[in-house]
């Protein structure tokens, strides 16, 4: 043919946003995408407008959305696409180069915000008080929710970062 590559001549499910990724890669893509200001605007209600409830629920499908997409994604990555299979579809990038530490730096955020999110979540539901509202753990909860927040922001950043330099740049 023409030597053009396309997601068709790579392992793995192709994707459906035009790129070279898997179709778990750009829905996690995706996710991430939406999740930052989806939990920026659920922090403005909690915080201006003292919507608690509205909060918790918010945050907690905003969790477990969050552990369906990363499941999902290492699943495919584990068993589907394959280790080999994202290379060959990074490797092909005019900024290979940076794939690798790219993907480090977005795992040096991603990995402990999972745990810190899994921790926020989770206390939060056992501590506040149904409906929710503001009790004794409010500032506890806060000032792990903050951390929780940034590595969320940091980790959605650095994902689309490395996103776009394994499998958009051409």
């Amino acid at each position: 043919m023409n030597g053009l590559l396309l997601a068709a001549d790579f392992p793995g499910v192709d994707g459906f946003l035009g790129t070279r990724g898997s179709v778990m890669l750009d829905f996690v893509f995706l996710a991430m995408f939406a999740i930052v200001p989806i939990m920026g605007w659920s922090i403005w209600l909690v915080k201006y407008r003292q919507k608690y409830d509205l909060h918790k629920k918010i945050q907690v499908t905003l969790g477990l959305v969050l552990l369906v997409a990363v499941g999902a994604f290492e699943i495919d990555m584990q068993l589907i696409t394959t280790r080999e299979g994202w290379l060959a579809r990074a490797a092909i990038s005019p900024h290979f180069q940076y794939v690798w530490p790219s993907l480090y730096v977005h795992l040096f955020f991603a990995v402990p915000t999972l745990f810190l999110w899994i921790y926020v979540i989770v206390s939060g539901v056992r501590n506040f008080p149904k409906p929710a509202a503001p009790c004794d753990y409010s500032p506890t909860h806060l000032r792990w929710a903050k951390l929780a927040a940034i590595g969320m922001t940091m980790t959605a950043v650095t994902g689309c970062i490395f996103y776009w330099l394994a499998f958009v740049a051409t």
